[in-house]
């Protein structure tokens, strides 16, 4: 269950289920059937439970949660925000079900409660919260009770993620047939909890036709075209990849990127450095070749062995009309390039120039790595468009502009591809954040292009890589850990 489907996409897979047969009510009956065994997993018969149902299908999932669990010898009351005459179709019907009592929604009702379920707000809202229905998400964060939220919690866009005012802060999440990007996507997946997703009735089929882009990024997606070295083999077949050093004041994060491309799986790995730090560069590494390279035109004649068949430029290369010509030249060639920091700063004052240099090779392995001070930096230049959106938007939007992939970072890592597609990662731990960590995500990406994979998989499979190695390391990380780290990694991953 990879796929994270939009709210126009979830409806479309609602309106095909039923158009197919089943009938609406039967999804619903499943879902709050879903949602009810989610909190008799949590918490004994007998509880206190307040199900806060809205006037829409998510109420209507919150009546049939509370006459199942009422039939199970749970304490449950209805707390409707909003007129009961004025539900309508499935969820009408699903209160009629409902035999006890339906009290006007009131904070003061959520007192001696030891459970709430949160059915005000399906995935799909797009309004801020104001009124009752604020106050009532509030008095729920306030009291800190469990809260159980149907599909996604109350407050949060499905889409994008945000937080439209204000939002629950829910214990578990139950979604259904798959998940959302705002499950996944910040600040969203924060207020969900843990997140478990039911099987109501969508058959799989379905997706064929609504032909969703998004996915959860998790190994079941890029596994098929990982690289896996074979006994016959030998290093060259494994690849070889160049990252460029900066001066001699900044050439940790050189190689930083250097040891991630190593630790990847790159048969050799060669750092491209100025003469002025080719001692401290050759002093400072084993497996990791030095080769002295100065300026573009030495770039372009080093890159023309075509056994170097990816190349990383940005991290520590300094911001300037030197770095553009380093970055120029190396897109110049048919190898895959990976951009990073000032390799995409430097071309802030003139985005177009190497926006136009990317789609002049839009059909060869290229991919940019920027945080999200990067990303404005250059991408915002380049067109305002990027300024607006989620950051699942503005990730594609920038794809689609420069015809290669982007990869956006941050605690929701978005990958993006020119042709629409994204992941969405949910596995980097908060201490990942630190210096140097997003050069050797740059050596990691570097290091699975040189071996083969295609951009949009690398990049996802780095993602995923960087994020499991901070975890697998733990607390006290710093970026000359994350390297390390990996074989850990490769021996769950790959057995």
């Amino acid at each position: 269950m990879l796929e994270l489907l939009s709210n126009a996409e979830m409806a479309e897979a609602d309106r095909l289920t039923i158009a197919a047969g089943t009938p609406g009510i039967d999804l619903m009956e499943h879902a709050g059937t879903a949602v009810g065994a989610a909190v008799a997993e949590r918490h004994t018969s007998g509880a206190s439970i307040a199900v806060v149902a809205g006037p829409g299908n998510n109420g209507g999932d919150g009546f049939v949660a509370a006459r199942l669990l009422a039939e199970r010898g749970y304490t449950v009351k209805i707390l409707l925000c909003g007129e009961a005459s004025r539900l309508k179709g499935d969820a009408a019907l699903a209160a009629k079900r409902w035999t006890g009592a339906v009290l006007a929604a009131d904070v003061e009702e959520l007192a001696n409660t030891n459970v709430v379920i949160d059915a005000l707000f399906g995935a799909g809202l797009d309004r801020p919260v104001e009124g009752l229905p604020r106050r009532l998400i509030e008095a729920i964060n306030g009291r800190g009770m469990p809260v159980i939220a149907v599909d996604l919690p109350s407050g949060i866009n499905g889409t994008t993620g945000a937080v439209m005012g204000a939002a629950v802060k829910a214990t578990h999440t139950v979604t259904f047939f798959r998940k959302k990007p705002g499950h996944v996507l910040l600040p969203g997946r924060l207020h969900c909890g843990t997140v478990s997703i039911a099987d109501i009735g969508n058959p799989t089929a379905v997706l064929q036709r609504i032909g969703p882009k998004t996915w959860e990024n998790v190994p079941a997606l890029w596994r098929a075209q990982f690289p896996v070295p074979r006994h016959t083999g030998h290093k060259y077949d494994r690849g070889h990849a160049v990252v460029a050093s900066g001066p001699s004041w900044s050439t940790g994060a050189a190689r930083l990127a250097a040891r991630g491309a190593l630790r990847a799986g790159a048969g050799l790995v060669t750092i491209a450095s100025p003469r002025e730090a080719l001692a401290i560069n050759a002093a400072a590494n084993l497996a990791v070749m030095v080769r002295p390279v100065d300026g573009a035109g030495e770039l372009t004649k080093f890159l023309g062995d075509r056994r170097l068949n990816a190349v990383a430029l940005g991290p520590g290369l300094g911001v300037g009309e030197a770095t553009c010509e380093l970055v120029l030249a190396a897109l110049s060639g048919d190898r895959a390039v990976v951009l990073d920091a000032d390799a995409i700063t430097s071309f802030a004052a003139n985005p177009q120039r190497l926006a136009t240099a990317l789609l002049a090779r839009a059909n060869k392995a290229t991919l940019l790595t920027p945080h999200e001070g990067e990303f404005s930096r250059f991408f915002n230049a380049l067109d305002a468009r990027t300024k607006a959106g989620s950051k699942l938007e503005r990730a594609r939007l920038a794809a689609t502009l420069c015809g290669a992939v982007v990869l956006l970072k941050g605690g929701d890592t978005v990958v993006a591809a020119p042709d629409g597609r994204a992941t969405i990662a949910a596995n980097a731990p908060a201490f990942l954040a630190t210096a140097g960590a997003g050069d050797v995500l740059t050596g990691i990406a570097a290091g699975l292009l040189a071996q083969g994979m295609p951009a949009f998989e690398a990049a996802s499979a780095a993602v995923w890589l960087h994020g499991e190695a901070a975890a697998a390391f733990g607390r006290g990380l710093i970026s000359e850990d994350l390297p390390e780290a990996l074989p850990r990694v490769y021996r769950g991953l790959l057995g």
